[in-house]
């Protein structure tokens, strides 16, 4: 008993969700929907999964599937293969239904279908943070870093709200080393966050008008949104020590920092030889 209480308060300490069996089953596709904070469906790939479960005559993966609204199953992880049975005209589908419904928040630990991309998995973040201060007011943000995952997946959700053409990958990194878990409540932390993002635009639309003044220098490298926005960025230097997670200085702090180095730039000090070297690290990245 001693143990058992003791692996439950562990578990509550670690944020780890409780393990709970489920039960395979046929449902009919009808009763079942994807969540509606996942990504959004690519009818491309829908169309070619269903042409793969035709081929081999098989659908080895179950969707996960959990009670959601209106007494319907919700399923976190199975959008397109969902999609692929419509096409195929399927009438049932085989899940593994789960009692445990805080699984409805974990997409992006259990989705496999399709390789998330840095949009796809901010956008899917910001949805769940939307649901989830709806319906737990009083949870604070710091409660879901296991259905996150990271803190600057928030902010570059709601950037991606207001501009999904956003180039999140260029910010990323300096999101990566500033932006933290809030223990504000979620609809406090969002509403902050709302704020982070209009000021990180602000920003970009900077970055953009240097990078077309660059360019009507002669610069002409896919690399110049990269090299500008390390440029501006006040921890590009910072390197964190092993176990450390506080962040070098808070992410309001270095957003303003950024925005005055982005209105003091000179692109008179700019050579491609600076370009050429943002252009070896890219390929070392990739």
């Amino acid at each position: 008993m001693a143990i058992a209480k003791a692996k439950s308060a562990r578990a509550r300490k670690t944020g780890r969700p409780k393990r709970t069996r489920g039960r395979l089953a046929p449902l009919p596709l009808g009763a079942i929907q994807p969540t509606p904070f996942q990504r959004d469906l690519s009818p491309t790939h829908a169309k070619r999964l269903a042409v793969k479960i035709d081929e081999t005559a098989a659908f080895l993966d179950p969707l996960i599937v959990v009670r959601g609204e209106e007494g319907r199953f919700w399923t976190p992880n199975g959008r397109h293969r969902l999609a692929a049975g419509k096409v195929l005209g399927l009438k049932q589908i085989t899940a593994l239904i789960s009692p445990d419904e805080t699984l409805a928040y974990r997409i992006l630990a259990l989705n496999t279908e399709k390789a998330h991309n840095l949009r796809d998995r901010s956008f899917e973040v910001i949805r769940m943070a939307r649901s989830l201060a709806k319906r737990h007011s009083a949870s604070k943000e710091a409660q879901y870093t296991a259905e996150f995952e990271a803190a600057e997946l928030l902010t570059l959700g709601i950037v991606y709200e207001k501009s999904s053409r956003f180039a999140g990958g260029a910010y990323s990194s300096f999101l990566k080393k500033v932006d933290r878990f809030s223990e504000r409540t979620l609809a406090a932390s969002l509403r902050e966050r709302e704020g982070y993002a209009s000021r990180l635009l602000e920003i970009d639309a900077r970055a953009k008008k240097i990078i077309e003044t660059l360019q009507m220098r002669g610069f002409k490298s896919p690399y110049l949104r990269n090299y500008v926005v390390a440029r501006i960025n006040p921890v590009r230097f910072h390197k964190s020590k092993k176990g450390d997670t506080k962040p070098p200085m808070p992410l309001a702090q270095a957003l303003t920092r950024m925005a005055a180095a982005a209105k003091t730039f000179k692109v008179d000090s700019v050579s491609s030889a600076e370009l050429a070297w943002v252009a070896v690290g890219a390929g070392a990245q990739e």
